[in-house]
């Protein structure tokens, strides 16, 4: 019998020796070995992706499943000019931190300043585990902000990203008067929507670029909440300027109807007077030509607010913003949105992609509760009672016709002069049922979606009501420490943290978590909303079916809005009763009584 090659022999002195040696230098290429991983695992390969624009350096989140690119330049603009797309780059392009918002001033003791006009910029996130040729839906996100405030570097976007399985773009546009104030002597084409250009920069930089990143050119969905939904608004009026450009719209507490000025009216009422001369600077820190002063000239007006320091023009913007609800908005008939959306509406010049809207159940309570605490731009309290209702709330909302006030009044507090249950909780549901002047309202949100269901060839539409009691506000939509003493709900962005996670309406991102059931619901949302942006068909395995909204002008009681509260998902009618006796919902046909569409 042989003997196997590999069995036991007994060691010799010779051999017992080398094998030592042997062992010896094993074991130090062991530990040789783990100081090479060790040094493998501090130098992990820079996260670089090669875009058309150029390379980029991200953020990869092992945890978060995301890769993140932030501060990303898209386009240039000269202050008062139409915006220039980034030239490509060479070189490595850190994308690591967020850029800069852009020009804004502090507002309701919350936001935060910037005077930095090189803002012009985005972040991308997107799955990092990406299949090879896989392709995925793209989300668009613009900011709100009232027109004069807010910015990309708000918003979280790795865990939307991640569970939702899509790439996203929030982006940077001018606001205030640097976006939305028209001058006589600016370009007509673009004159006084130059943030709307902005955005629509960054949608031509989308489809140039975002193929690297994994996204599919192809299926991208344009979303915003406020003046972002606003600003899609106009986007969706304005087929020959946006082409191409996205697939599918999610607009969230902004109504398509209200009506904007136009660019004729804007210049009629020159709002470039009032920032030329801050009449709240009694020193004229700074002052350009107006019109009546001698020798005037449109050129040298603009090219003299061209040199106004930043935080100067935005002393000016503050203190002409206090004096109306809405100064600085987007306006019609030019290039840029030829159409108001009411005209878009009746002759179907209006792109046709599947739409999600809606808003929050109570929306305006969160401006009562500013106005309580006096955080707006006049520092001036108006609490709820019914003084302040007569000679602040109804007049700022609904206007100065004592008949129809006296009627409003007496609907939902019983009469004019012995109100009951006036509080700002109360009074914030009313204003958030409807109002005519600002667009942030529950029936404004229904005729919106009836008129677009009356155009031919509209493909489907799907309607919503955010409406979580427990919604976080104290310390995100309203400032740390202050608290307007009534109870606040499901108010105007309070939705937001349901898709970006602990947004403080500032760069630090460090609200609170939500509560188990709200984050539950928040995903349950993410979820809805992925898979519309897929196939155009919003739905989630576990819940409620979402019908497809079928209430149009003739017939505007649709029940088939779906309502979003933890535990509570369900379809039902938020136009209430056709009766205007009915009480039901938001009670839109008392107010189609009084304001009749």
């Amino acid at each position: 019998m042989h003997q196997c090659p590999y069995a036991y022999q007994p060691e010799t002195t010779a051999t017992n020796s080398f094998v030592k040696k042997i062992l010896s230098l094993l074991w130090a290429c062991f530990f040789l070995s783990l100081l090479c991983i060790d040094h493998v695992i501090a130098q992990t390969p820079e996260l670089i992706i090669q875009t058309p624009s150029g390379p980029l350096k991200g953020l990869s989140s092992a945890a978060g499943g995301v890769n993140d690119f932030r501060g990303i330049p898209y386009a240039t603009a000269p202050r008062f000019d139409m915006p220039i797309a980034t030239a490509s780059w060479s070189g490595v392009k850190d994308a690591t931190k967020f850029a800069s918002n852009c020009p804004q001033a502090a507002r309701f003791n919350l936001t935060e300043e910037s005077l930095n006009e090189d803002c012009l910029y985005l972040n991308v996130s997107a799955p990092s585990d990406l299949r090879p040729n896989e392709k995925l839906p793209v989300m668009v996100w613009i900011p709100g902000g009232g027109f004069v405030g807010g910015g990309s570097n708000l918003y979280k976007l790795e865990r939307m990203a991640h569970d939702g399985r899509m790439v996203i773009v929030s982006i940077n546009y001018r606001v205030g008067l640097f976006g939305f104030m028209p001058h006589p002597a600016m370009d007509a084409g673009s004159n006084g929507d130059l943030g709307i250009e902005d955005q629509r920069e960054a949608l031509r930089w989308v489809q140039k670029n975002i193929g690297a990143f994994g996204g599919d050119v192809k299926n991208v969905t344009v979303a915003g909440e406020s003046a972002g939904t606003g600003s899609i608004c106009q986007h969706l009026a304005s087929p020959e300027a946006v082409s191409g450009l996205f697939q599918k719209a999610i607009l969230i507490s902004g109504a398509c109807l209200q009506e904007l000025p136009t660019l004729k009216q804007a210049l009629a009422t020159p709002i470039w007077k009032s920032v030329a001369y801050n009449p709240k600077d009694l020193n004229r820190r700074f002052s350009c030509p107006v019109p009546g002063d001698a020798n005037y000239s449109d050129a040298e007006s603009l090219a003299c607010l061209k040199k106004i320091p930043v935080a100067q023009l935005l002393q000016a913007q503050t203190y002409e913003a206090g004096n109306s609800i809405l100064s600085f908005v987007p306006v019609t008939g030019n290039k840029t949105v030829p159409r108001s959306f009411k005209n878009a509406v009746e002759t179907g010049n209006i792109v046709k992609v599947p739409l999600v809207m809606g808003g929050a159940q109570n929306e305006l309570r969160l401006y009562v509760g500013y106005d309580a605490l006096g955080d707006n731009a006049n520092h001036t309290k108006y609490p709820a009672n019914l003084e302040n209702v007569n000679r602040y709330y109804l007049p700022a909302f609904y206007g100065a016709d004592q008949k129809t006030s006296q009627k409003i009044i007496g609907r939902y507090f019983g009469g004019p002069q012995n109100p009951k249950n006036l509080n700002g909780a109360t009074l914030g549901s009313m204003l958030s049922d409807f109002n005519p002047h600002v667009g942030i309202n529950n029936c404004f949100y229904l005729r919106t979606a009836n008129a677009l269901n009356g155009v031919p060839g509209m493909p489907p539409i799907y309607q919503f009501e955010f409406g979580d009691p427990n919604a976080l506000v104290l310390g995100v939509g309203i400032a740390k420490g202050s608290n307007p003493g009534f109870l606040l709900g499901a108010v105007h962005s309070s939705i937001l943290n349901y898709f970006f996670p602990n947004l403080s309406n500032t760069a630090a991102i460090d609200a609170p978590n939500l509560s188990p059931a709200s984050q539950n619901l928040g995903k349950q949302m993410t979820v809805y909303l992925a898979s519309f942006m897929r196939d155009g068909n919003p739905k989630e395995a576990s819940q409620p079916i979402w019908p497809q909204y079928d209430g149009v002008k003739q017939n505007p009681s649709s029940n088939k809005v779906m309502f979003f509260s933890p535990g509570n998902i369900h379809a039902y009618s938020a136009y209430g009763g056709t009766q205007a006796s009915s009480k039901a919902g938001h009670q839109c046909a008392f107010w189609n009584e009084i304001y009749p569409e």
